[in-house]
């Protein structure tokens, strides 16, 4: 890959200074983005943790105390009507 040439005059060093400048920003916008979508997501995930383990533990702890984890209702089955003509 050829090394860039050098500018010139003072109007293309300015350019080149310019657009070297702009060729960085997205980057650091996008890196800033992508921290910002990790601390999001990593509180989150967090947060759920904290949900869950309260949940269990209160699980257990009725599960000590006598009382059954309530469970969901059991649906019953459905019958198949088989018609012939």
């Amino acid at each position: 890959m050829p090394k860039p040439t050098q500018p010139r005059n003072a109007a293309q060093k300015s350019a080149q200074h310019y657009f070297k400048k702009a060729d960085l920003q997205p980057d650091a916008l996008a890196k800033q983005v992508r921290k910002k979508e990790r601390a999001a997501s990593a509180a989150n995930t967090a947060r759920l943790r904290e949900l869950r383990l309260a949940k269990e533990a209160a699980e257990k702890q009725a599960g000590e105390n006598g009382a059954a984890p309530r469970r969901k209702p059991v649906r019953a089955a459905r019958t198949v009507v088989r018609m012939t003509y």
